[in-house]
């Protein structure tokens, strides 16, 4: 599932593209992955434009000329592609956005969805979720004070949208690998020293993983060298048995709060 460093990724390569074009045509082959009828998502889409793109959590918000937003959450196999139709990966598409001769597909919204909202909505949506891990007011004083009420494990919160919003499966297993720290550990146990040692991981890992263009390998348009970049560079995540870059152990998976998490027994802590 795309995290943080994913939707940051397709935010600045979309806004490279598509930002201020006109949205010529629309099409809509399943209706469950919107939030409205085919007849009004044409008549509020077409000819308007996208003004602006931002990110919240695992969300893309593109912001229209009208005001309203359109809502992205790809959830679970989703993807998109931005480009001419023959050039398009041969998988159904479910929602597209025309600009011209180049489209935006948005392929594999089976669980995933694009929904139009107001502001008023989209405040209120985007409300219940943690802060964002860049956050200014997110200081390690901050982090520390918000995982040490937490019930559950370091797995459990740092996936919890509601405690710090765009971690998911990959990043938190990366994220606890880098602290030196098991996805099992209970946070109210975790010592100063070791939350400070989260909180740089947290940042680090997620600085590196945008930058190297998130861990999913789907190009965005033809030619996209950098989406999908950091997949090699992943420590723990899918690398059971493989050794360990740190001590030369072996990675392990295990199920932490329900959910597969790989981890080094050795040298995490």
């Amino acid at each position: 599932m795309p995290e943080l460093p994913e939707m940051e990724n397709y935010r600045k390569l979309l806004s490279e593209r598509i930002i201020g074009r006109t949205v010529t045509d629309t099409e809509v082959t399943r209706e469950k992955s919107i939030n409205v009828t085919p007849e009004r998502w044409a008549q509020e889409l077409i000819g308007q434009a996208v003004s602006r793109i931002d990110r919240r959590a695992k969300h893309l918000l593109f912001r229209l000329t009208t005001g309203n937003v359109l809502v992205l959450h790809l959830m679970l196999g989703g993807m998109m592609f931005y480009g001419k139709a023959e050039e398009k990966p041969d998988r159904s598409v479910q929602v597209r956005l025309g600009f011209g001769d180049r489209h935006l597909f948005f392929i594999g919204l089976r669980l995933g969805y694009l929904h139009l909202l107001d502001p008023s909505e989209v405040e209120e949506l985007m409300n219940k979720l943690g802060p964002e891990p860049f956050d200014p007011g997110l200081t390690p004083e901050r982090f520390a004070e918000r995982l040490r009420v937490k019930a559950g494990t370091l797995k459990s919160n740092l996936v919890d949208q509601g405690v710090f919003a765009g971690i998911g499966n990959c990043y938190s297993d990366e994220i606890c690998y880098h602290a030196g720290l098991l996805p099992s550990r209970r946070p109210n146990a975790l010592s100063d020293e070791e939350l400070h040692r989260l909180y740089r991981s947290m940042r680090e890992v997620l600085m590196e993983a945008t930058q190297g263009g998130g861990y999913m390998e789907m190009p965005l348009f033809v030619g996209d060298s950098l989406t999908g970049g950091f997949d090699s560079r992943c420590r723990v995540y899918d690398r059971e048995g493989e050794p360990c870059v740190r001590c030369g152990g072996p990675i392990a998976r295990r199920d932490v709060s329900s959910k597969k998490s790989f981890c080094c027994l050795v040298c995490q802590r």
